[in-house]
């Protein structure tokens, strides 16, 4: 698949966009061999990331990545491919989520820990919404999706901003299907961030998670916000009209009561 193939999905690709300029888009290990000698991102231990068919020394996945940088990656695997392209688009965040899993880690070895869950949920599934306009994402925490994608369209060209994290998001978008749903943590900035660059948008994103996660900020799943992604404008022809978000299954009105 080459950048021109790949999916416009309403721009949620553009945070890995400028890999695509660089090299071809598919799941190549040579081909993230040579964007990470570019970008050289780092563990938060200070070792060089690199990404490596998985070995069968039985060696945790985190656990590996904090000790030598090495981040287990299947050949032709998209989904491990958009999970190398997402350490080279946010390395701050990855390193941080990372090391929190490391040292979770450390603490009890046999536990699958609660915290643990909220980074996986993350890491898989993130994005970063952003907005000046606190009504549109009082509109998200509100579940109130057909006023937000429909009744408040014309504001979210230029007044929202999504940057996808997850990489299993990425993957799920190549082919995107009713009821994708993201992961959201809720951003709101001054006018001058929504008209930077987009580099410096990501950079900037990149720098605030990796301090929240580094932090220990987010302890349960129940922190993201979720987000239908289908019914951001460009994702699908299908919310070209009003009648798509009567559709309660995918628009939910809120949370449900079972725990996460």
């Amino acid at each position: 698949m080459s950048p021109a193939r790949l999916p416009s999905a309403g721009g949620l690709f553009a945070p890995l966009r400028p890999l695509f300029d660089r090299r071809p888009l598919a799941p190549d290990l040579a081909a993230l061999a040579a964007l990470a000698a570019a970008r050289e991102p780092r563990n938060a231990a200070g070792q060089r990331i690199a990404f490596v068919a998985p070995p069968a020394d039985g060696l945790d996945y985190e656990t590996r990545i904090w000790l030598t940088g090495e981040v287990a990656t299947r050949p032709d695997n998209w989904h491990d491919f958009f999970n190398a392209l997402v350490w080279l688009a946010f390395p701050l965040t990855k390193a941080a989520i990372n090391a929190r899993h490391a040292e979770l880690l450390r603490q009890a070895p046999a536990v699958r820990c609660r915290e643990r869950d909220t980074l996986t949920h993350f890491d898989e599934c993130g994005v970063a919404v952003v907005a000046c306009n606190p009504e549109l994402l009082d509109l998200v925490r509100g579940f109130q999706w057909r006023r937000l994608f429909w009744e408040r369209r014309a504001e979210l060209s230029h007044g929202l901003r999504c940057l996808v994290f997850g990489h299993a998001t990425y993957e799920q978008l190549l082919r995107p299907f009713r009821g994708l749903t993201a992961k959201a943590v809720l951003y709101q900035v001054g006018p001058d961030w929504l008209g930077q660059p987009l580099a410096a948008q990501v950079a900037d994103i990149d720098r605030r998670l990796a301090a929240e996660f580094a932090a220990g900020r987010y302890q349960a799943p129940r922190v993201w916000q979720p987000l239908p992604l289908l019914g951001l404008p460009g994702v699908t022809p299908e919310n070209e009209s009003a009648a798509y978000y009567d559709d309660p299954w995918q628009f939910r009105p809120g949370r449900s009561r079972c725990p996460v």
